[in-house]
């Protein structure tokens, strides 16, 4: 297996990539540790080896070069070794599902009937918001993009959340309530059109996971720093819960790339955000 590494001041990480029949696998984390291990299957071969070589041009480009692995055997385990932890499995946002015809066509009312509410009140917003996330929770976390009766509505609401005022405007945690009931690919869309927008346009927690460097972690993190229990997005306790279940995932990633949970929440600039403030404390205890 090929080994590339990248030593830098105090970041010291390995990268070893392998492909077995359509699985791309990658080991990866500090120096001298096993670190860890992600696999993500495509239709064939062909198509992981295909992801396996621009990975690989991608490392170089970041500095990182291949070594031999075969420089000294590995050092025996030791005879009381404890076995290794399970790996960290994190679980789905949405349930599956099979969504029939009728089901696309109510989430794509719903986000119709929202988009046209979005210069009322807000307690209009917020309803509407919430039946749209339950509509598009019963779709089973389907891309809207890939359904042409969702694609355009969707698409839209995330432009109403950077779009002028006078056009009414989406609040971001509703968007991101929406974004969590769908595939991550959606929410790498979203971020991609929320980071070209004028400054200031989108509170500062949005492009704060994003540095995480892992869409779905970004998409969970993102989602609970911008929400408001205060607003009647949910409970503290059901929040604490969440961030409970999610911070073991967030700090096993970040300690993969060779930084802290506690180094990641310090360098989020809450940009006078008290709420994000309030958050980031929350994420940091």
């Amino acid at each position: 297996m090929r080994r590339f590494e990248f030593v830098d001041g105090n970041s010291s990480k390995f990268w070893m990539p392998e492909v077995q029949g359509a699985t791309f696998i990658v080991t990866y984390g500090r120096i001298g540790t096993a670190g860890q291990r992600k696999e993500k299957a495509f239709p064939d071969e062909e198509a992981a080896l295909r992801e396996y070589n621009k990975k690989v041009a991608e490392k170089v480009r970041e500095g990182y070069a291949e070594v031999s692995t075969g420089e000294a055997p590995p050092a025996p385990p030791p005879k009381a070794a404890a076995p290794p932890a399970p790996a960290l499995v994190l679980p789905r946002r949405v349930a599956s599902a099979t969504p029939g015809p009728e089901a696309v066509t109510a989430a794509a009312s719903a986000l119709a009937l929202l988009q046209s509410k979005l210069k009322g009140p807000s307690w209009k917003v917020t309803r509407l918001s919430r039946k749209a996330r339950h509509a598009l929770r019963a779709l089973g976390g389907v891309d809207p993009a890939a359904h042409p009766a969702l694609a355009a509505p969707f698409a839209a609401l995330m432009a109403h959340v950077v779009g002028p005022k006078a056009e009414g405007r989406l609040p971001v945690r509703h968007a991101l309530g929406l974004l969590s009931q769908v595939d991550v690919a959606a929410f790498q869309r979203a971020a991609e059109m929320w980071k070209a927008a004028p400054a200031g346009s989108v509170p500062p927690g949005v492009a704060a996971a994003r540095t995480l460097n892992d869409p779905e972690l970004a998409l969970r993190v993102t989602a609970l720093l911008s929400e408001r229990p205060d607003l009647r997005d949910g409970s503290e306790d059901a929040w604490t819960k969440r961030w409970t279940a999610l911070k073991p995932h967030v700090e096993a990633h970040l300690s993969g790339v060779g930084q802290s949970l506690a180094a990641f929440v310090g360098g989020v600039d809450a940009g006078g955000d008290a709420h994000l403030s309030k958050r980031l404390a929350r994420l940091g205890a």
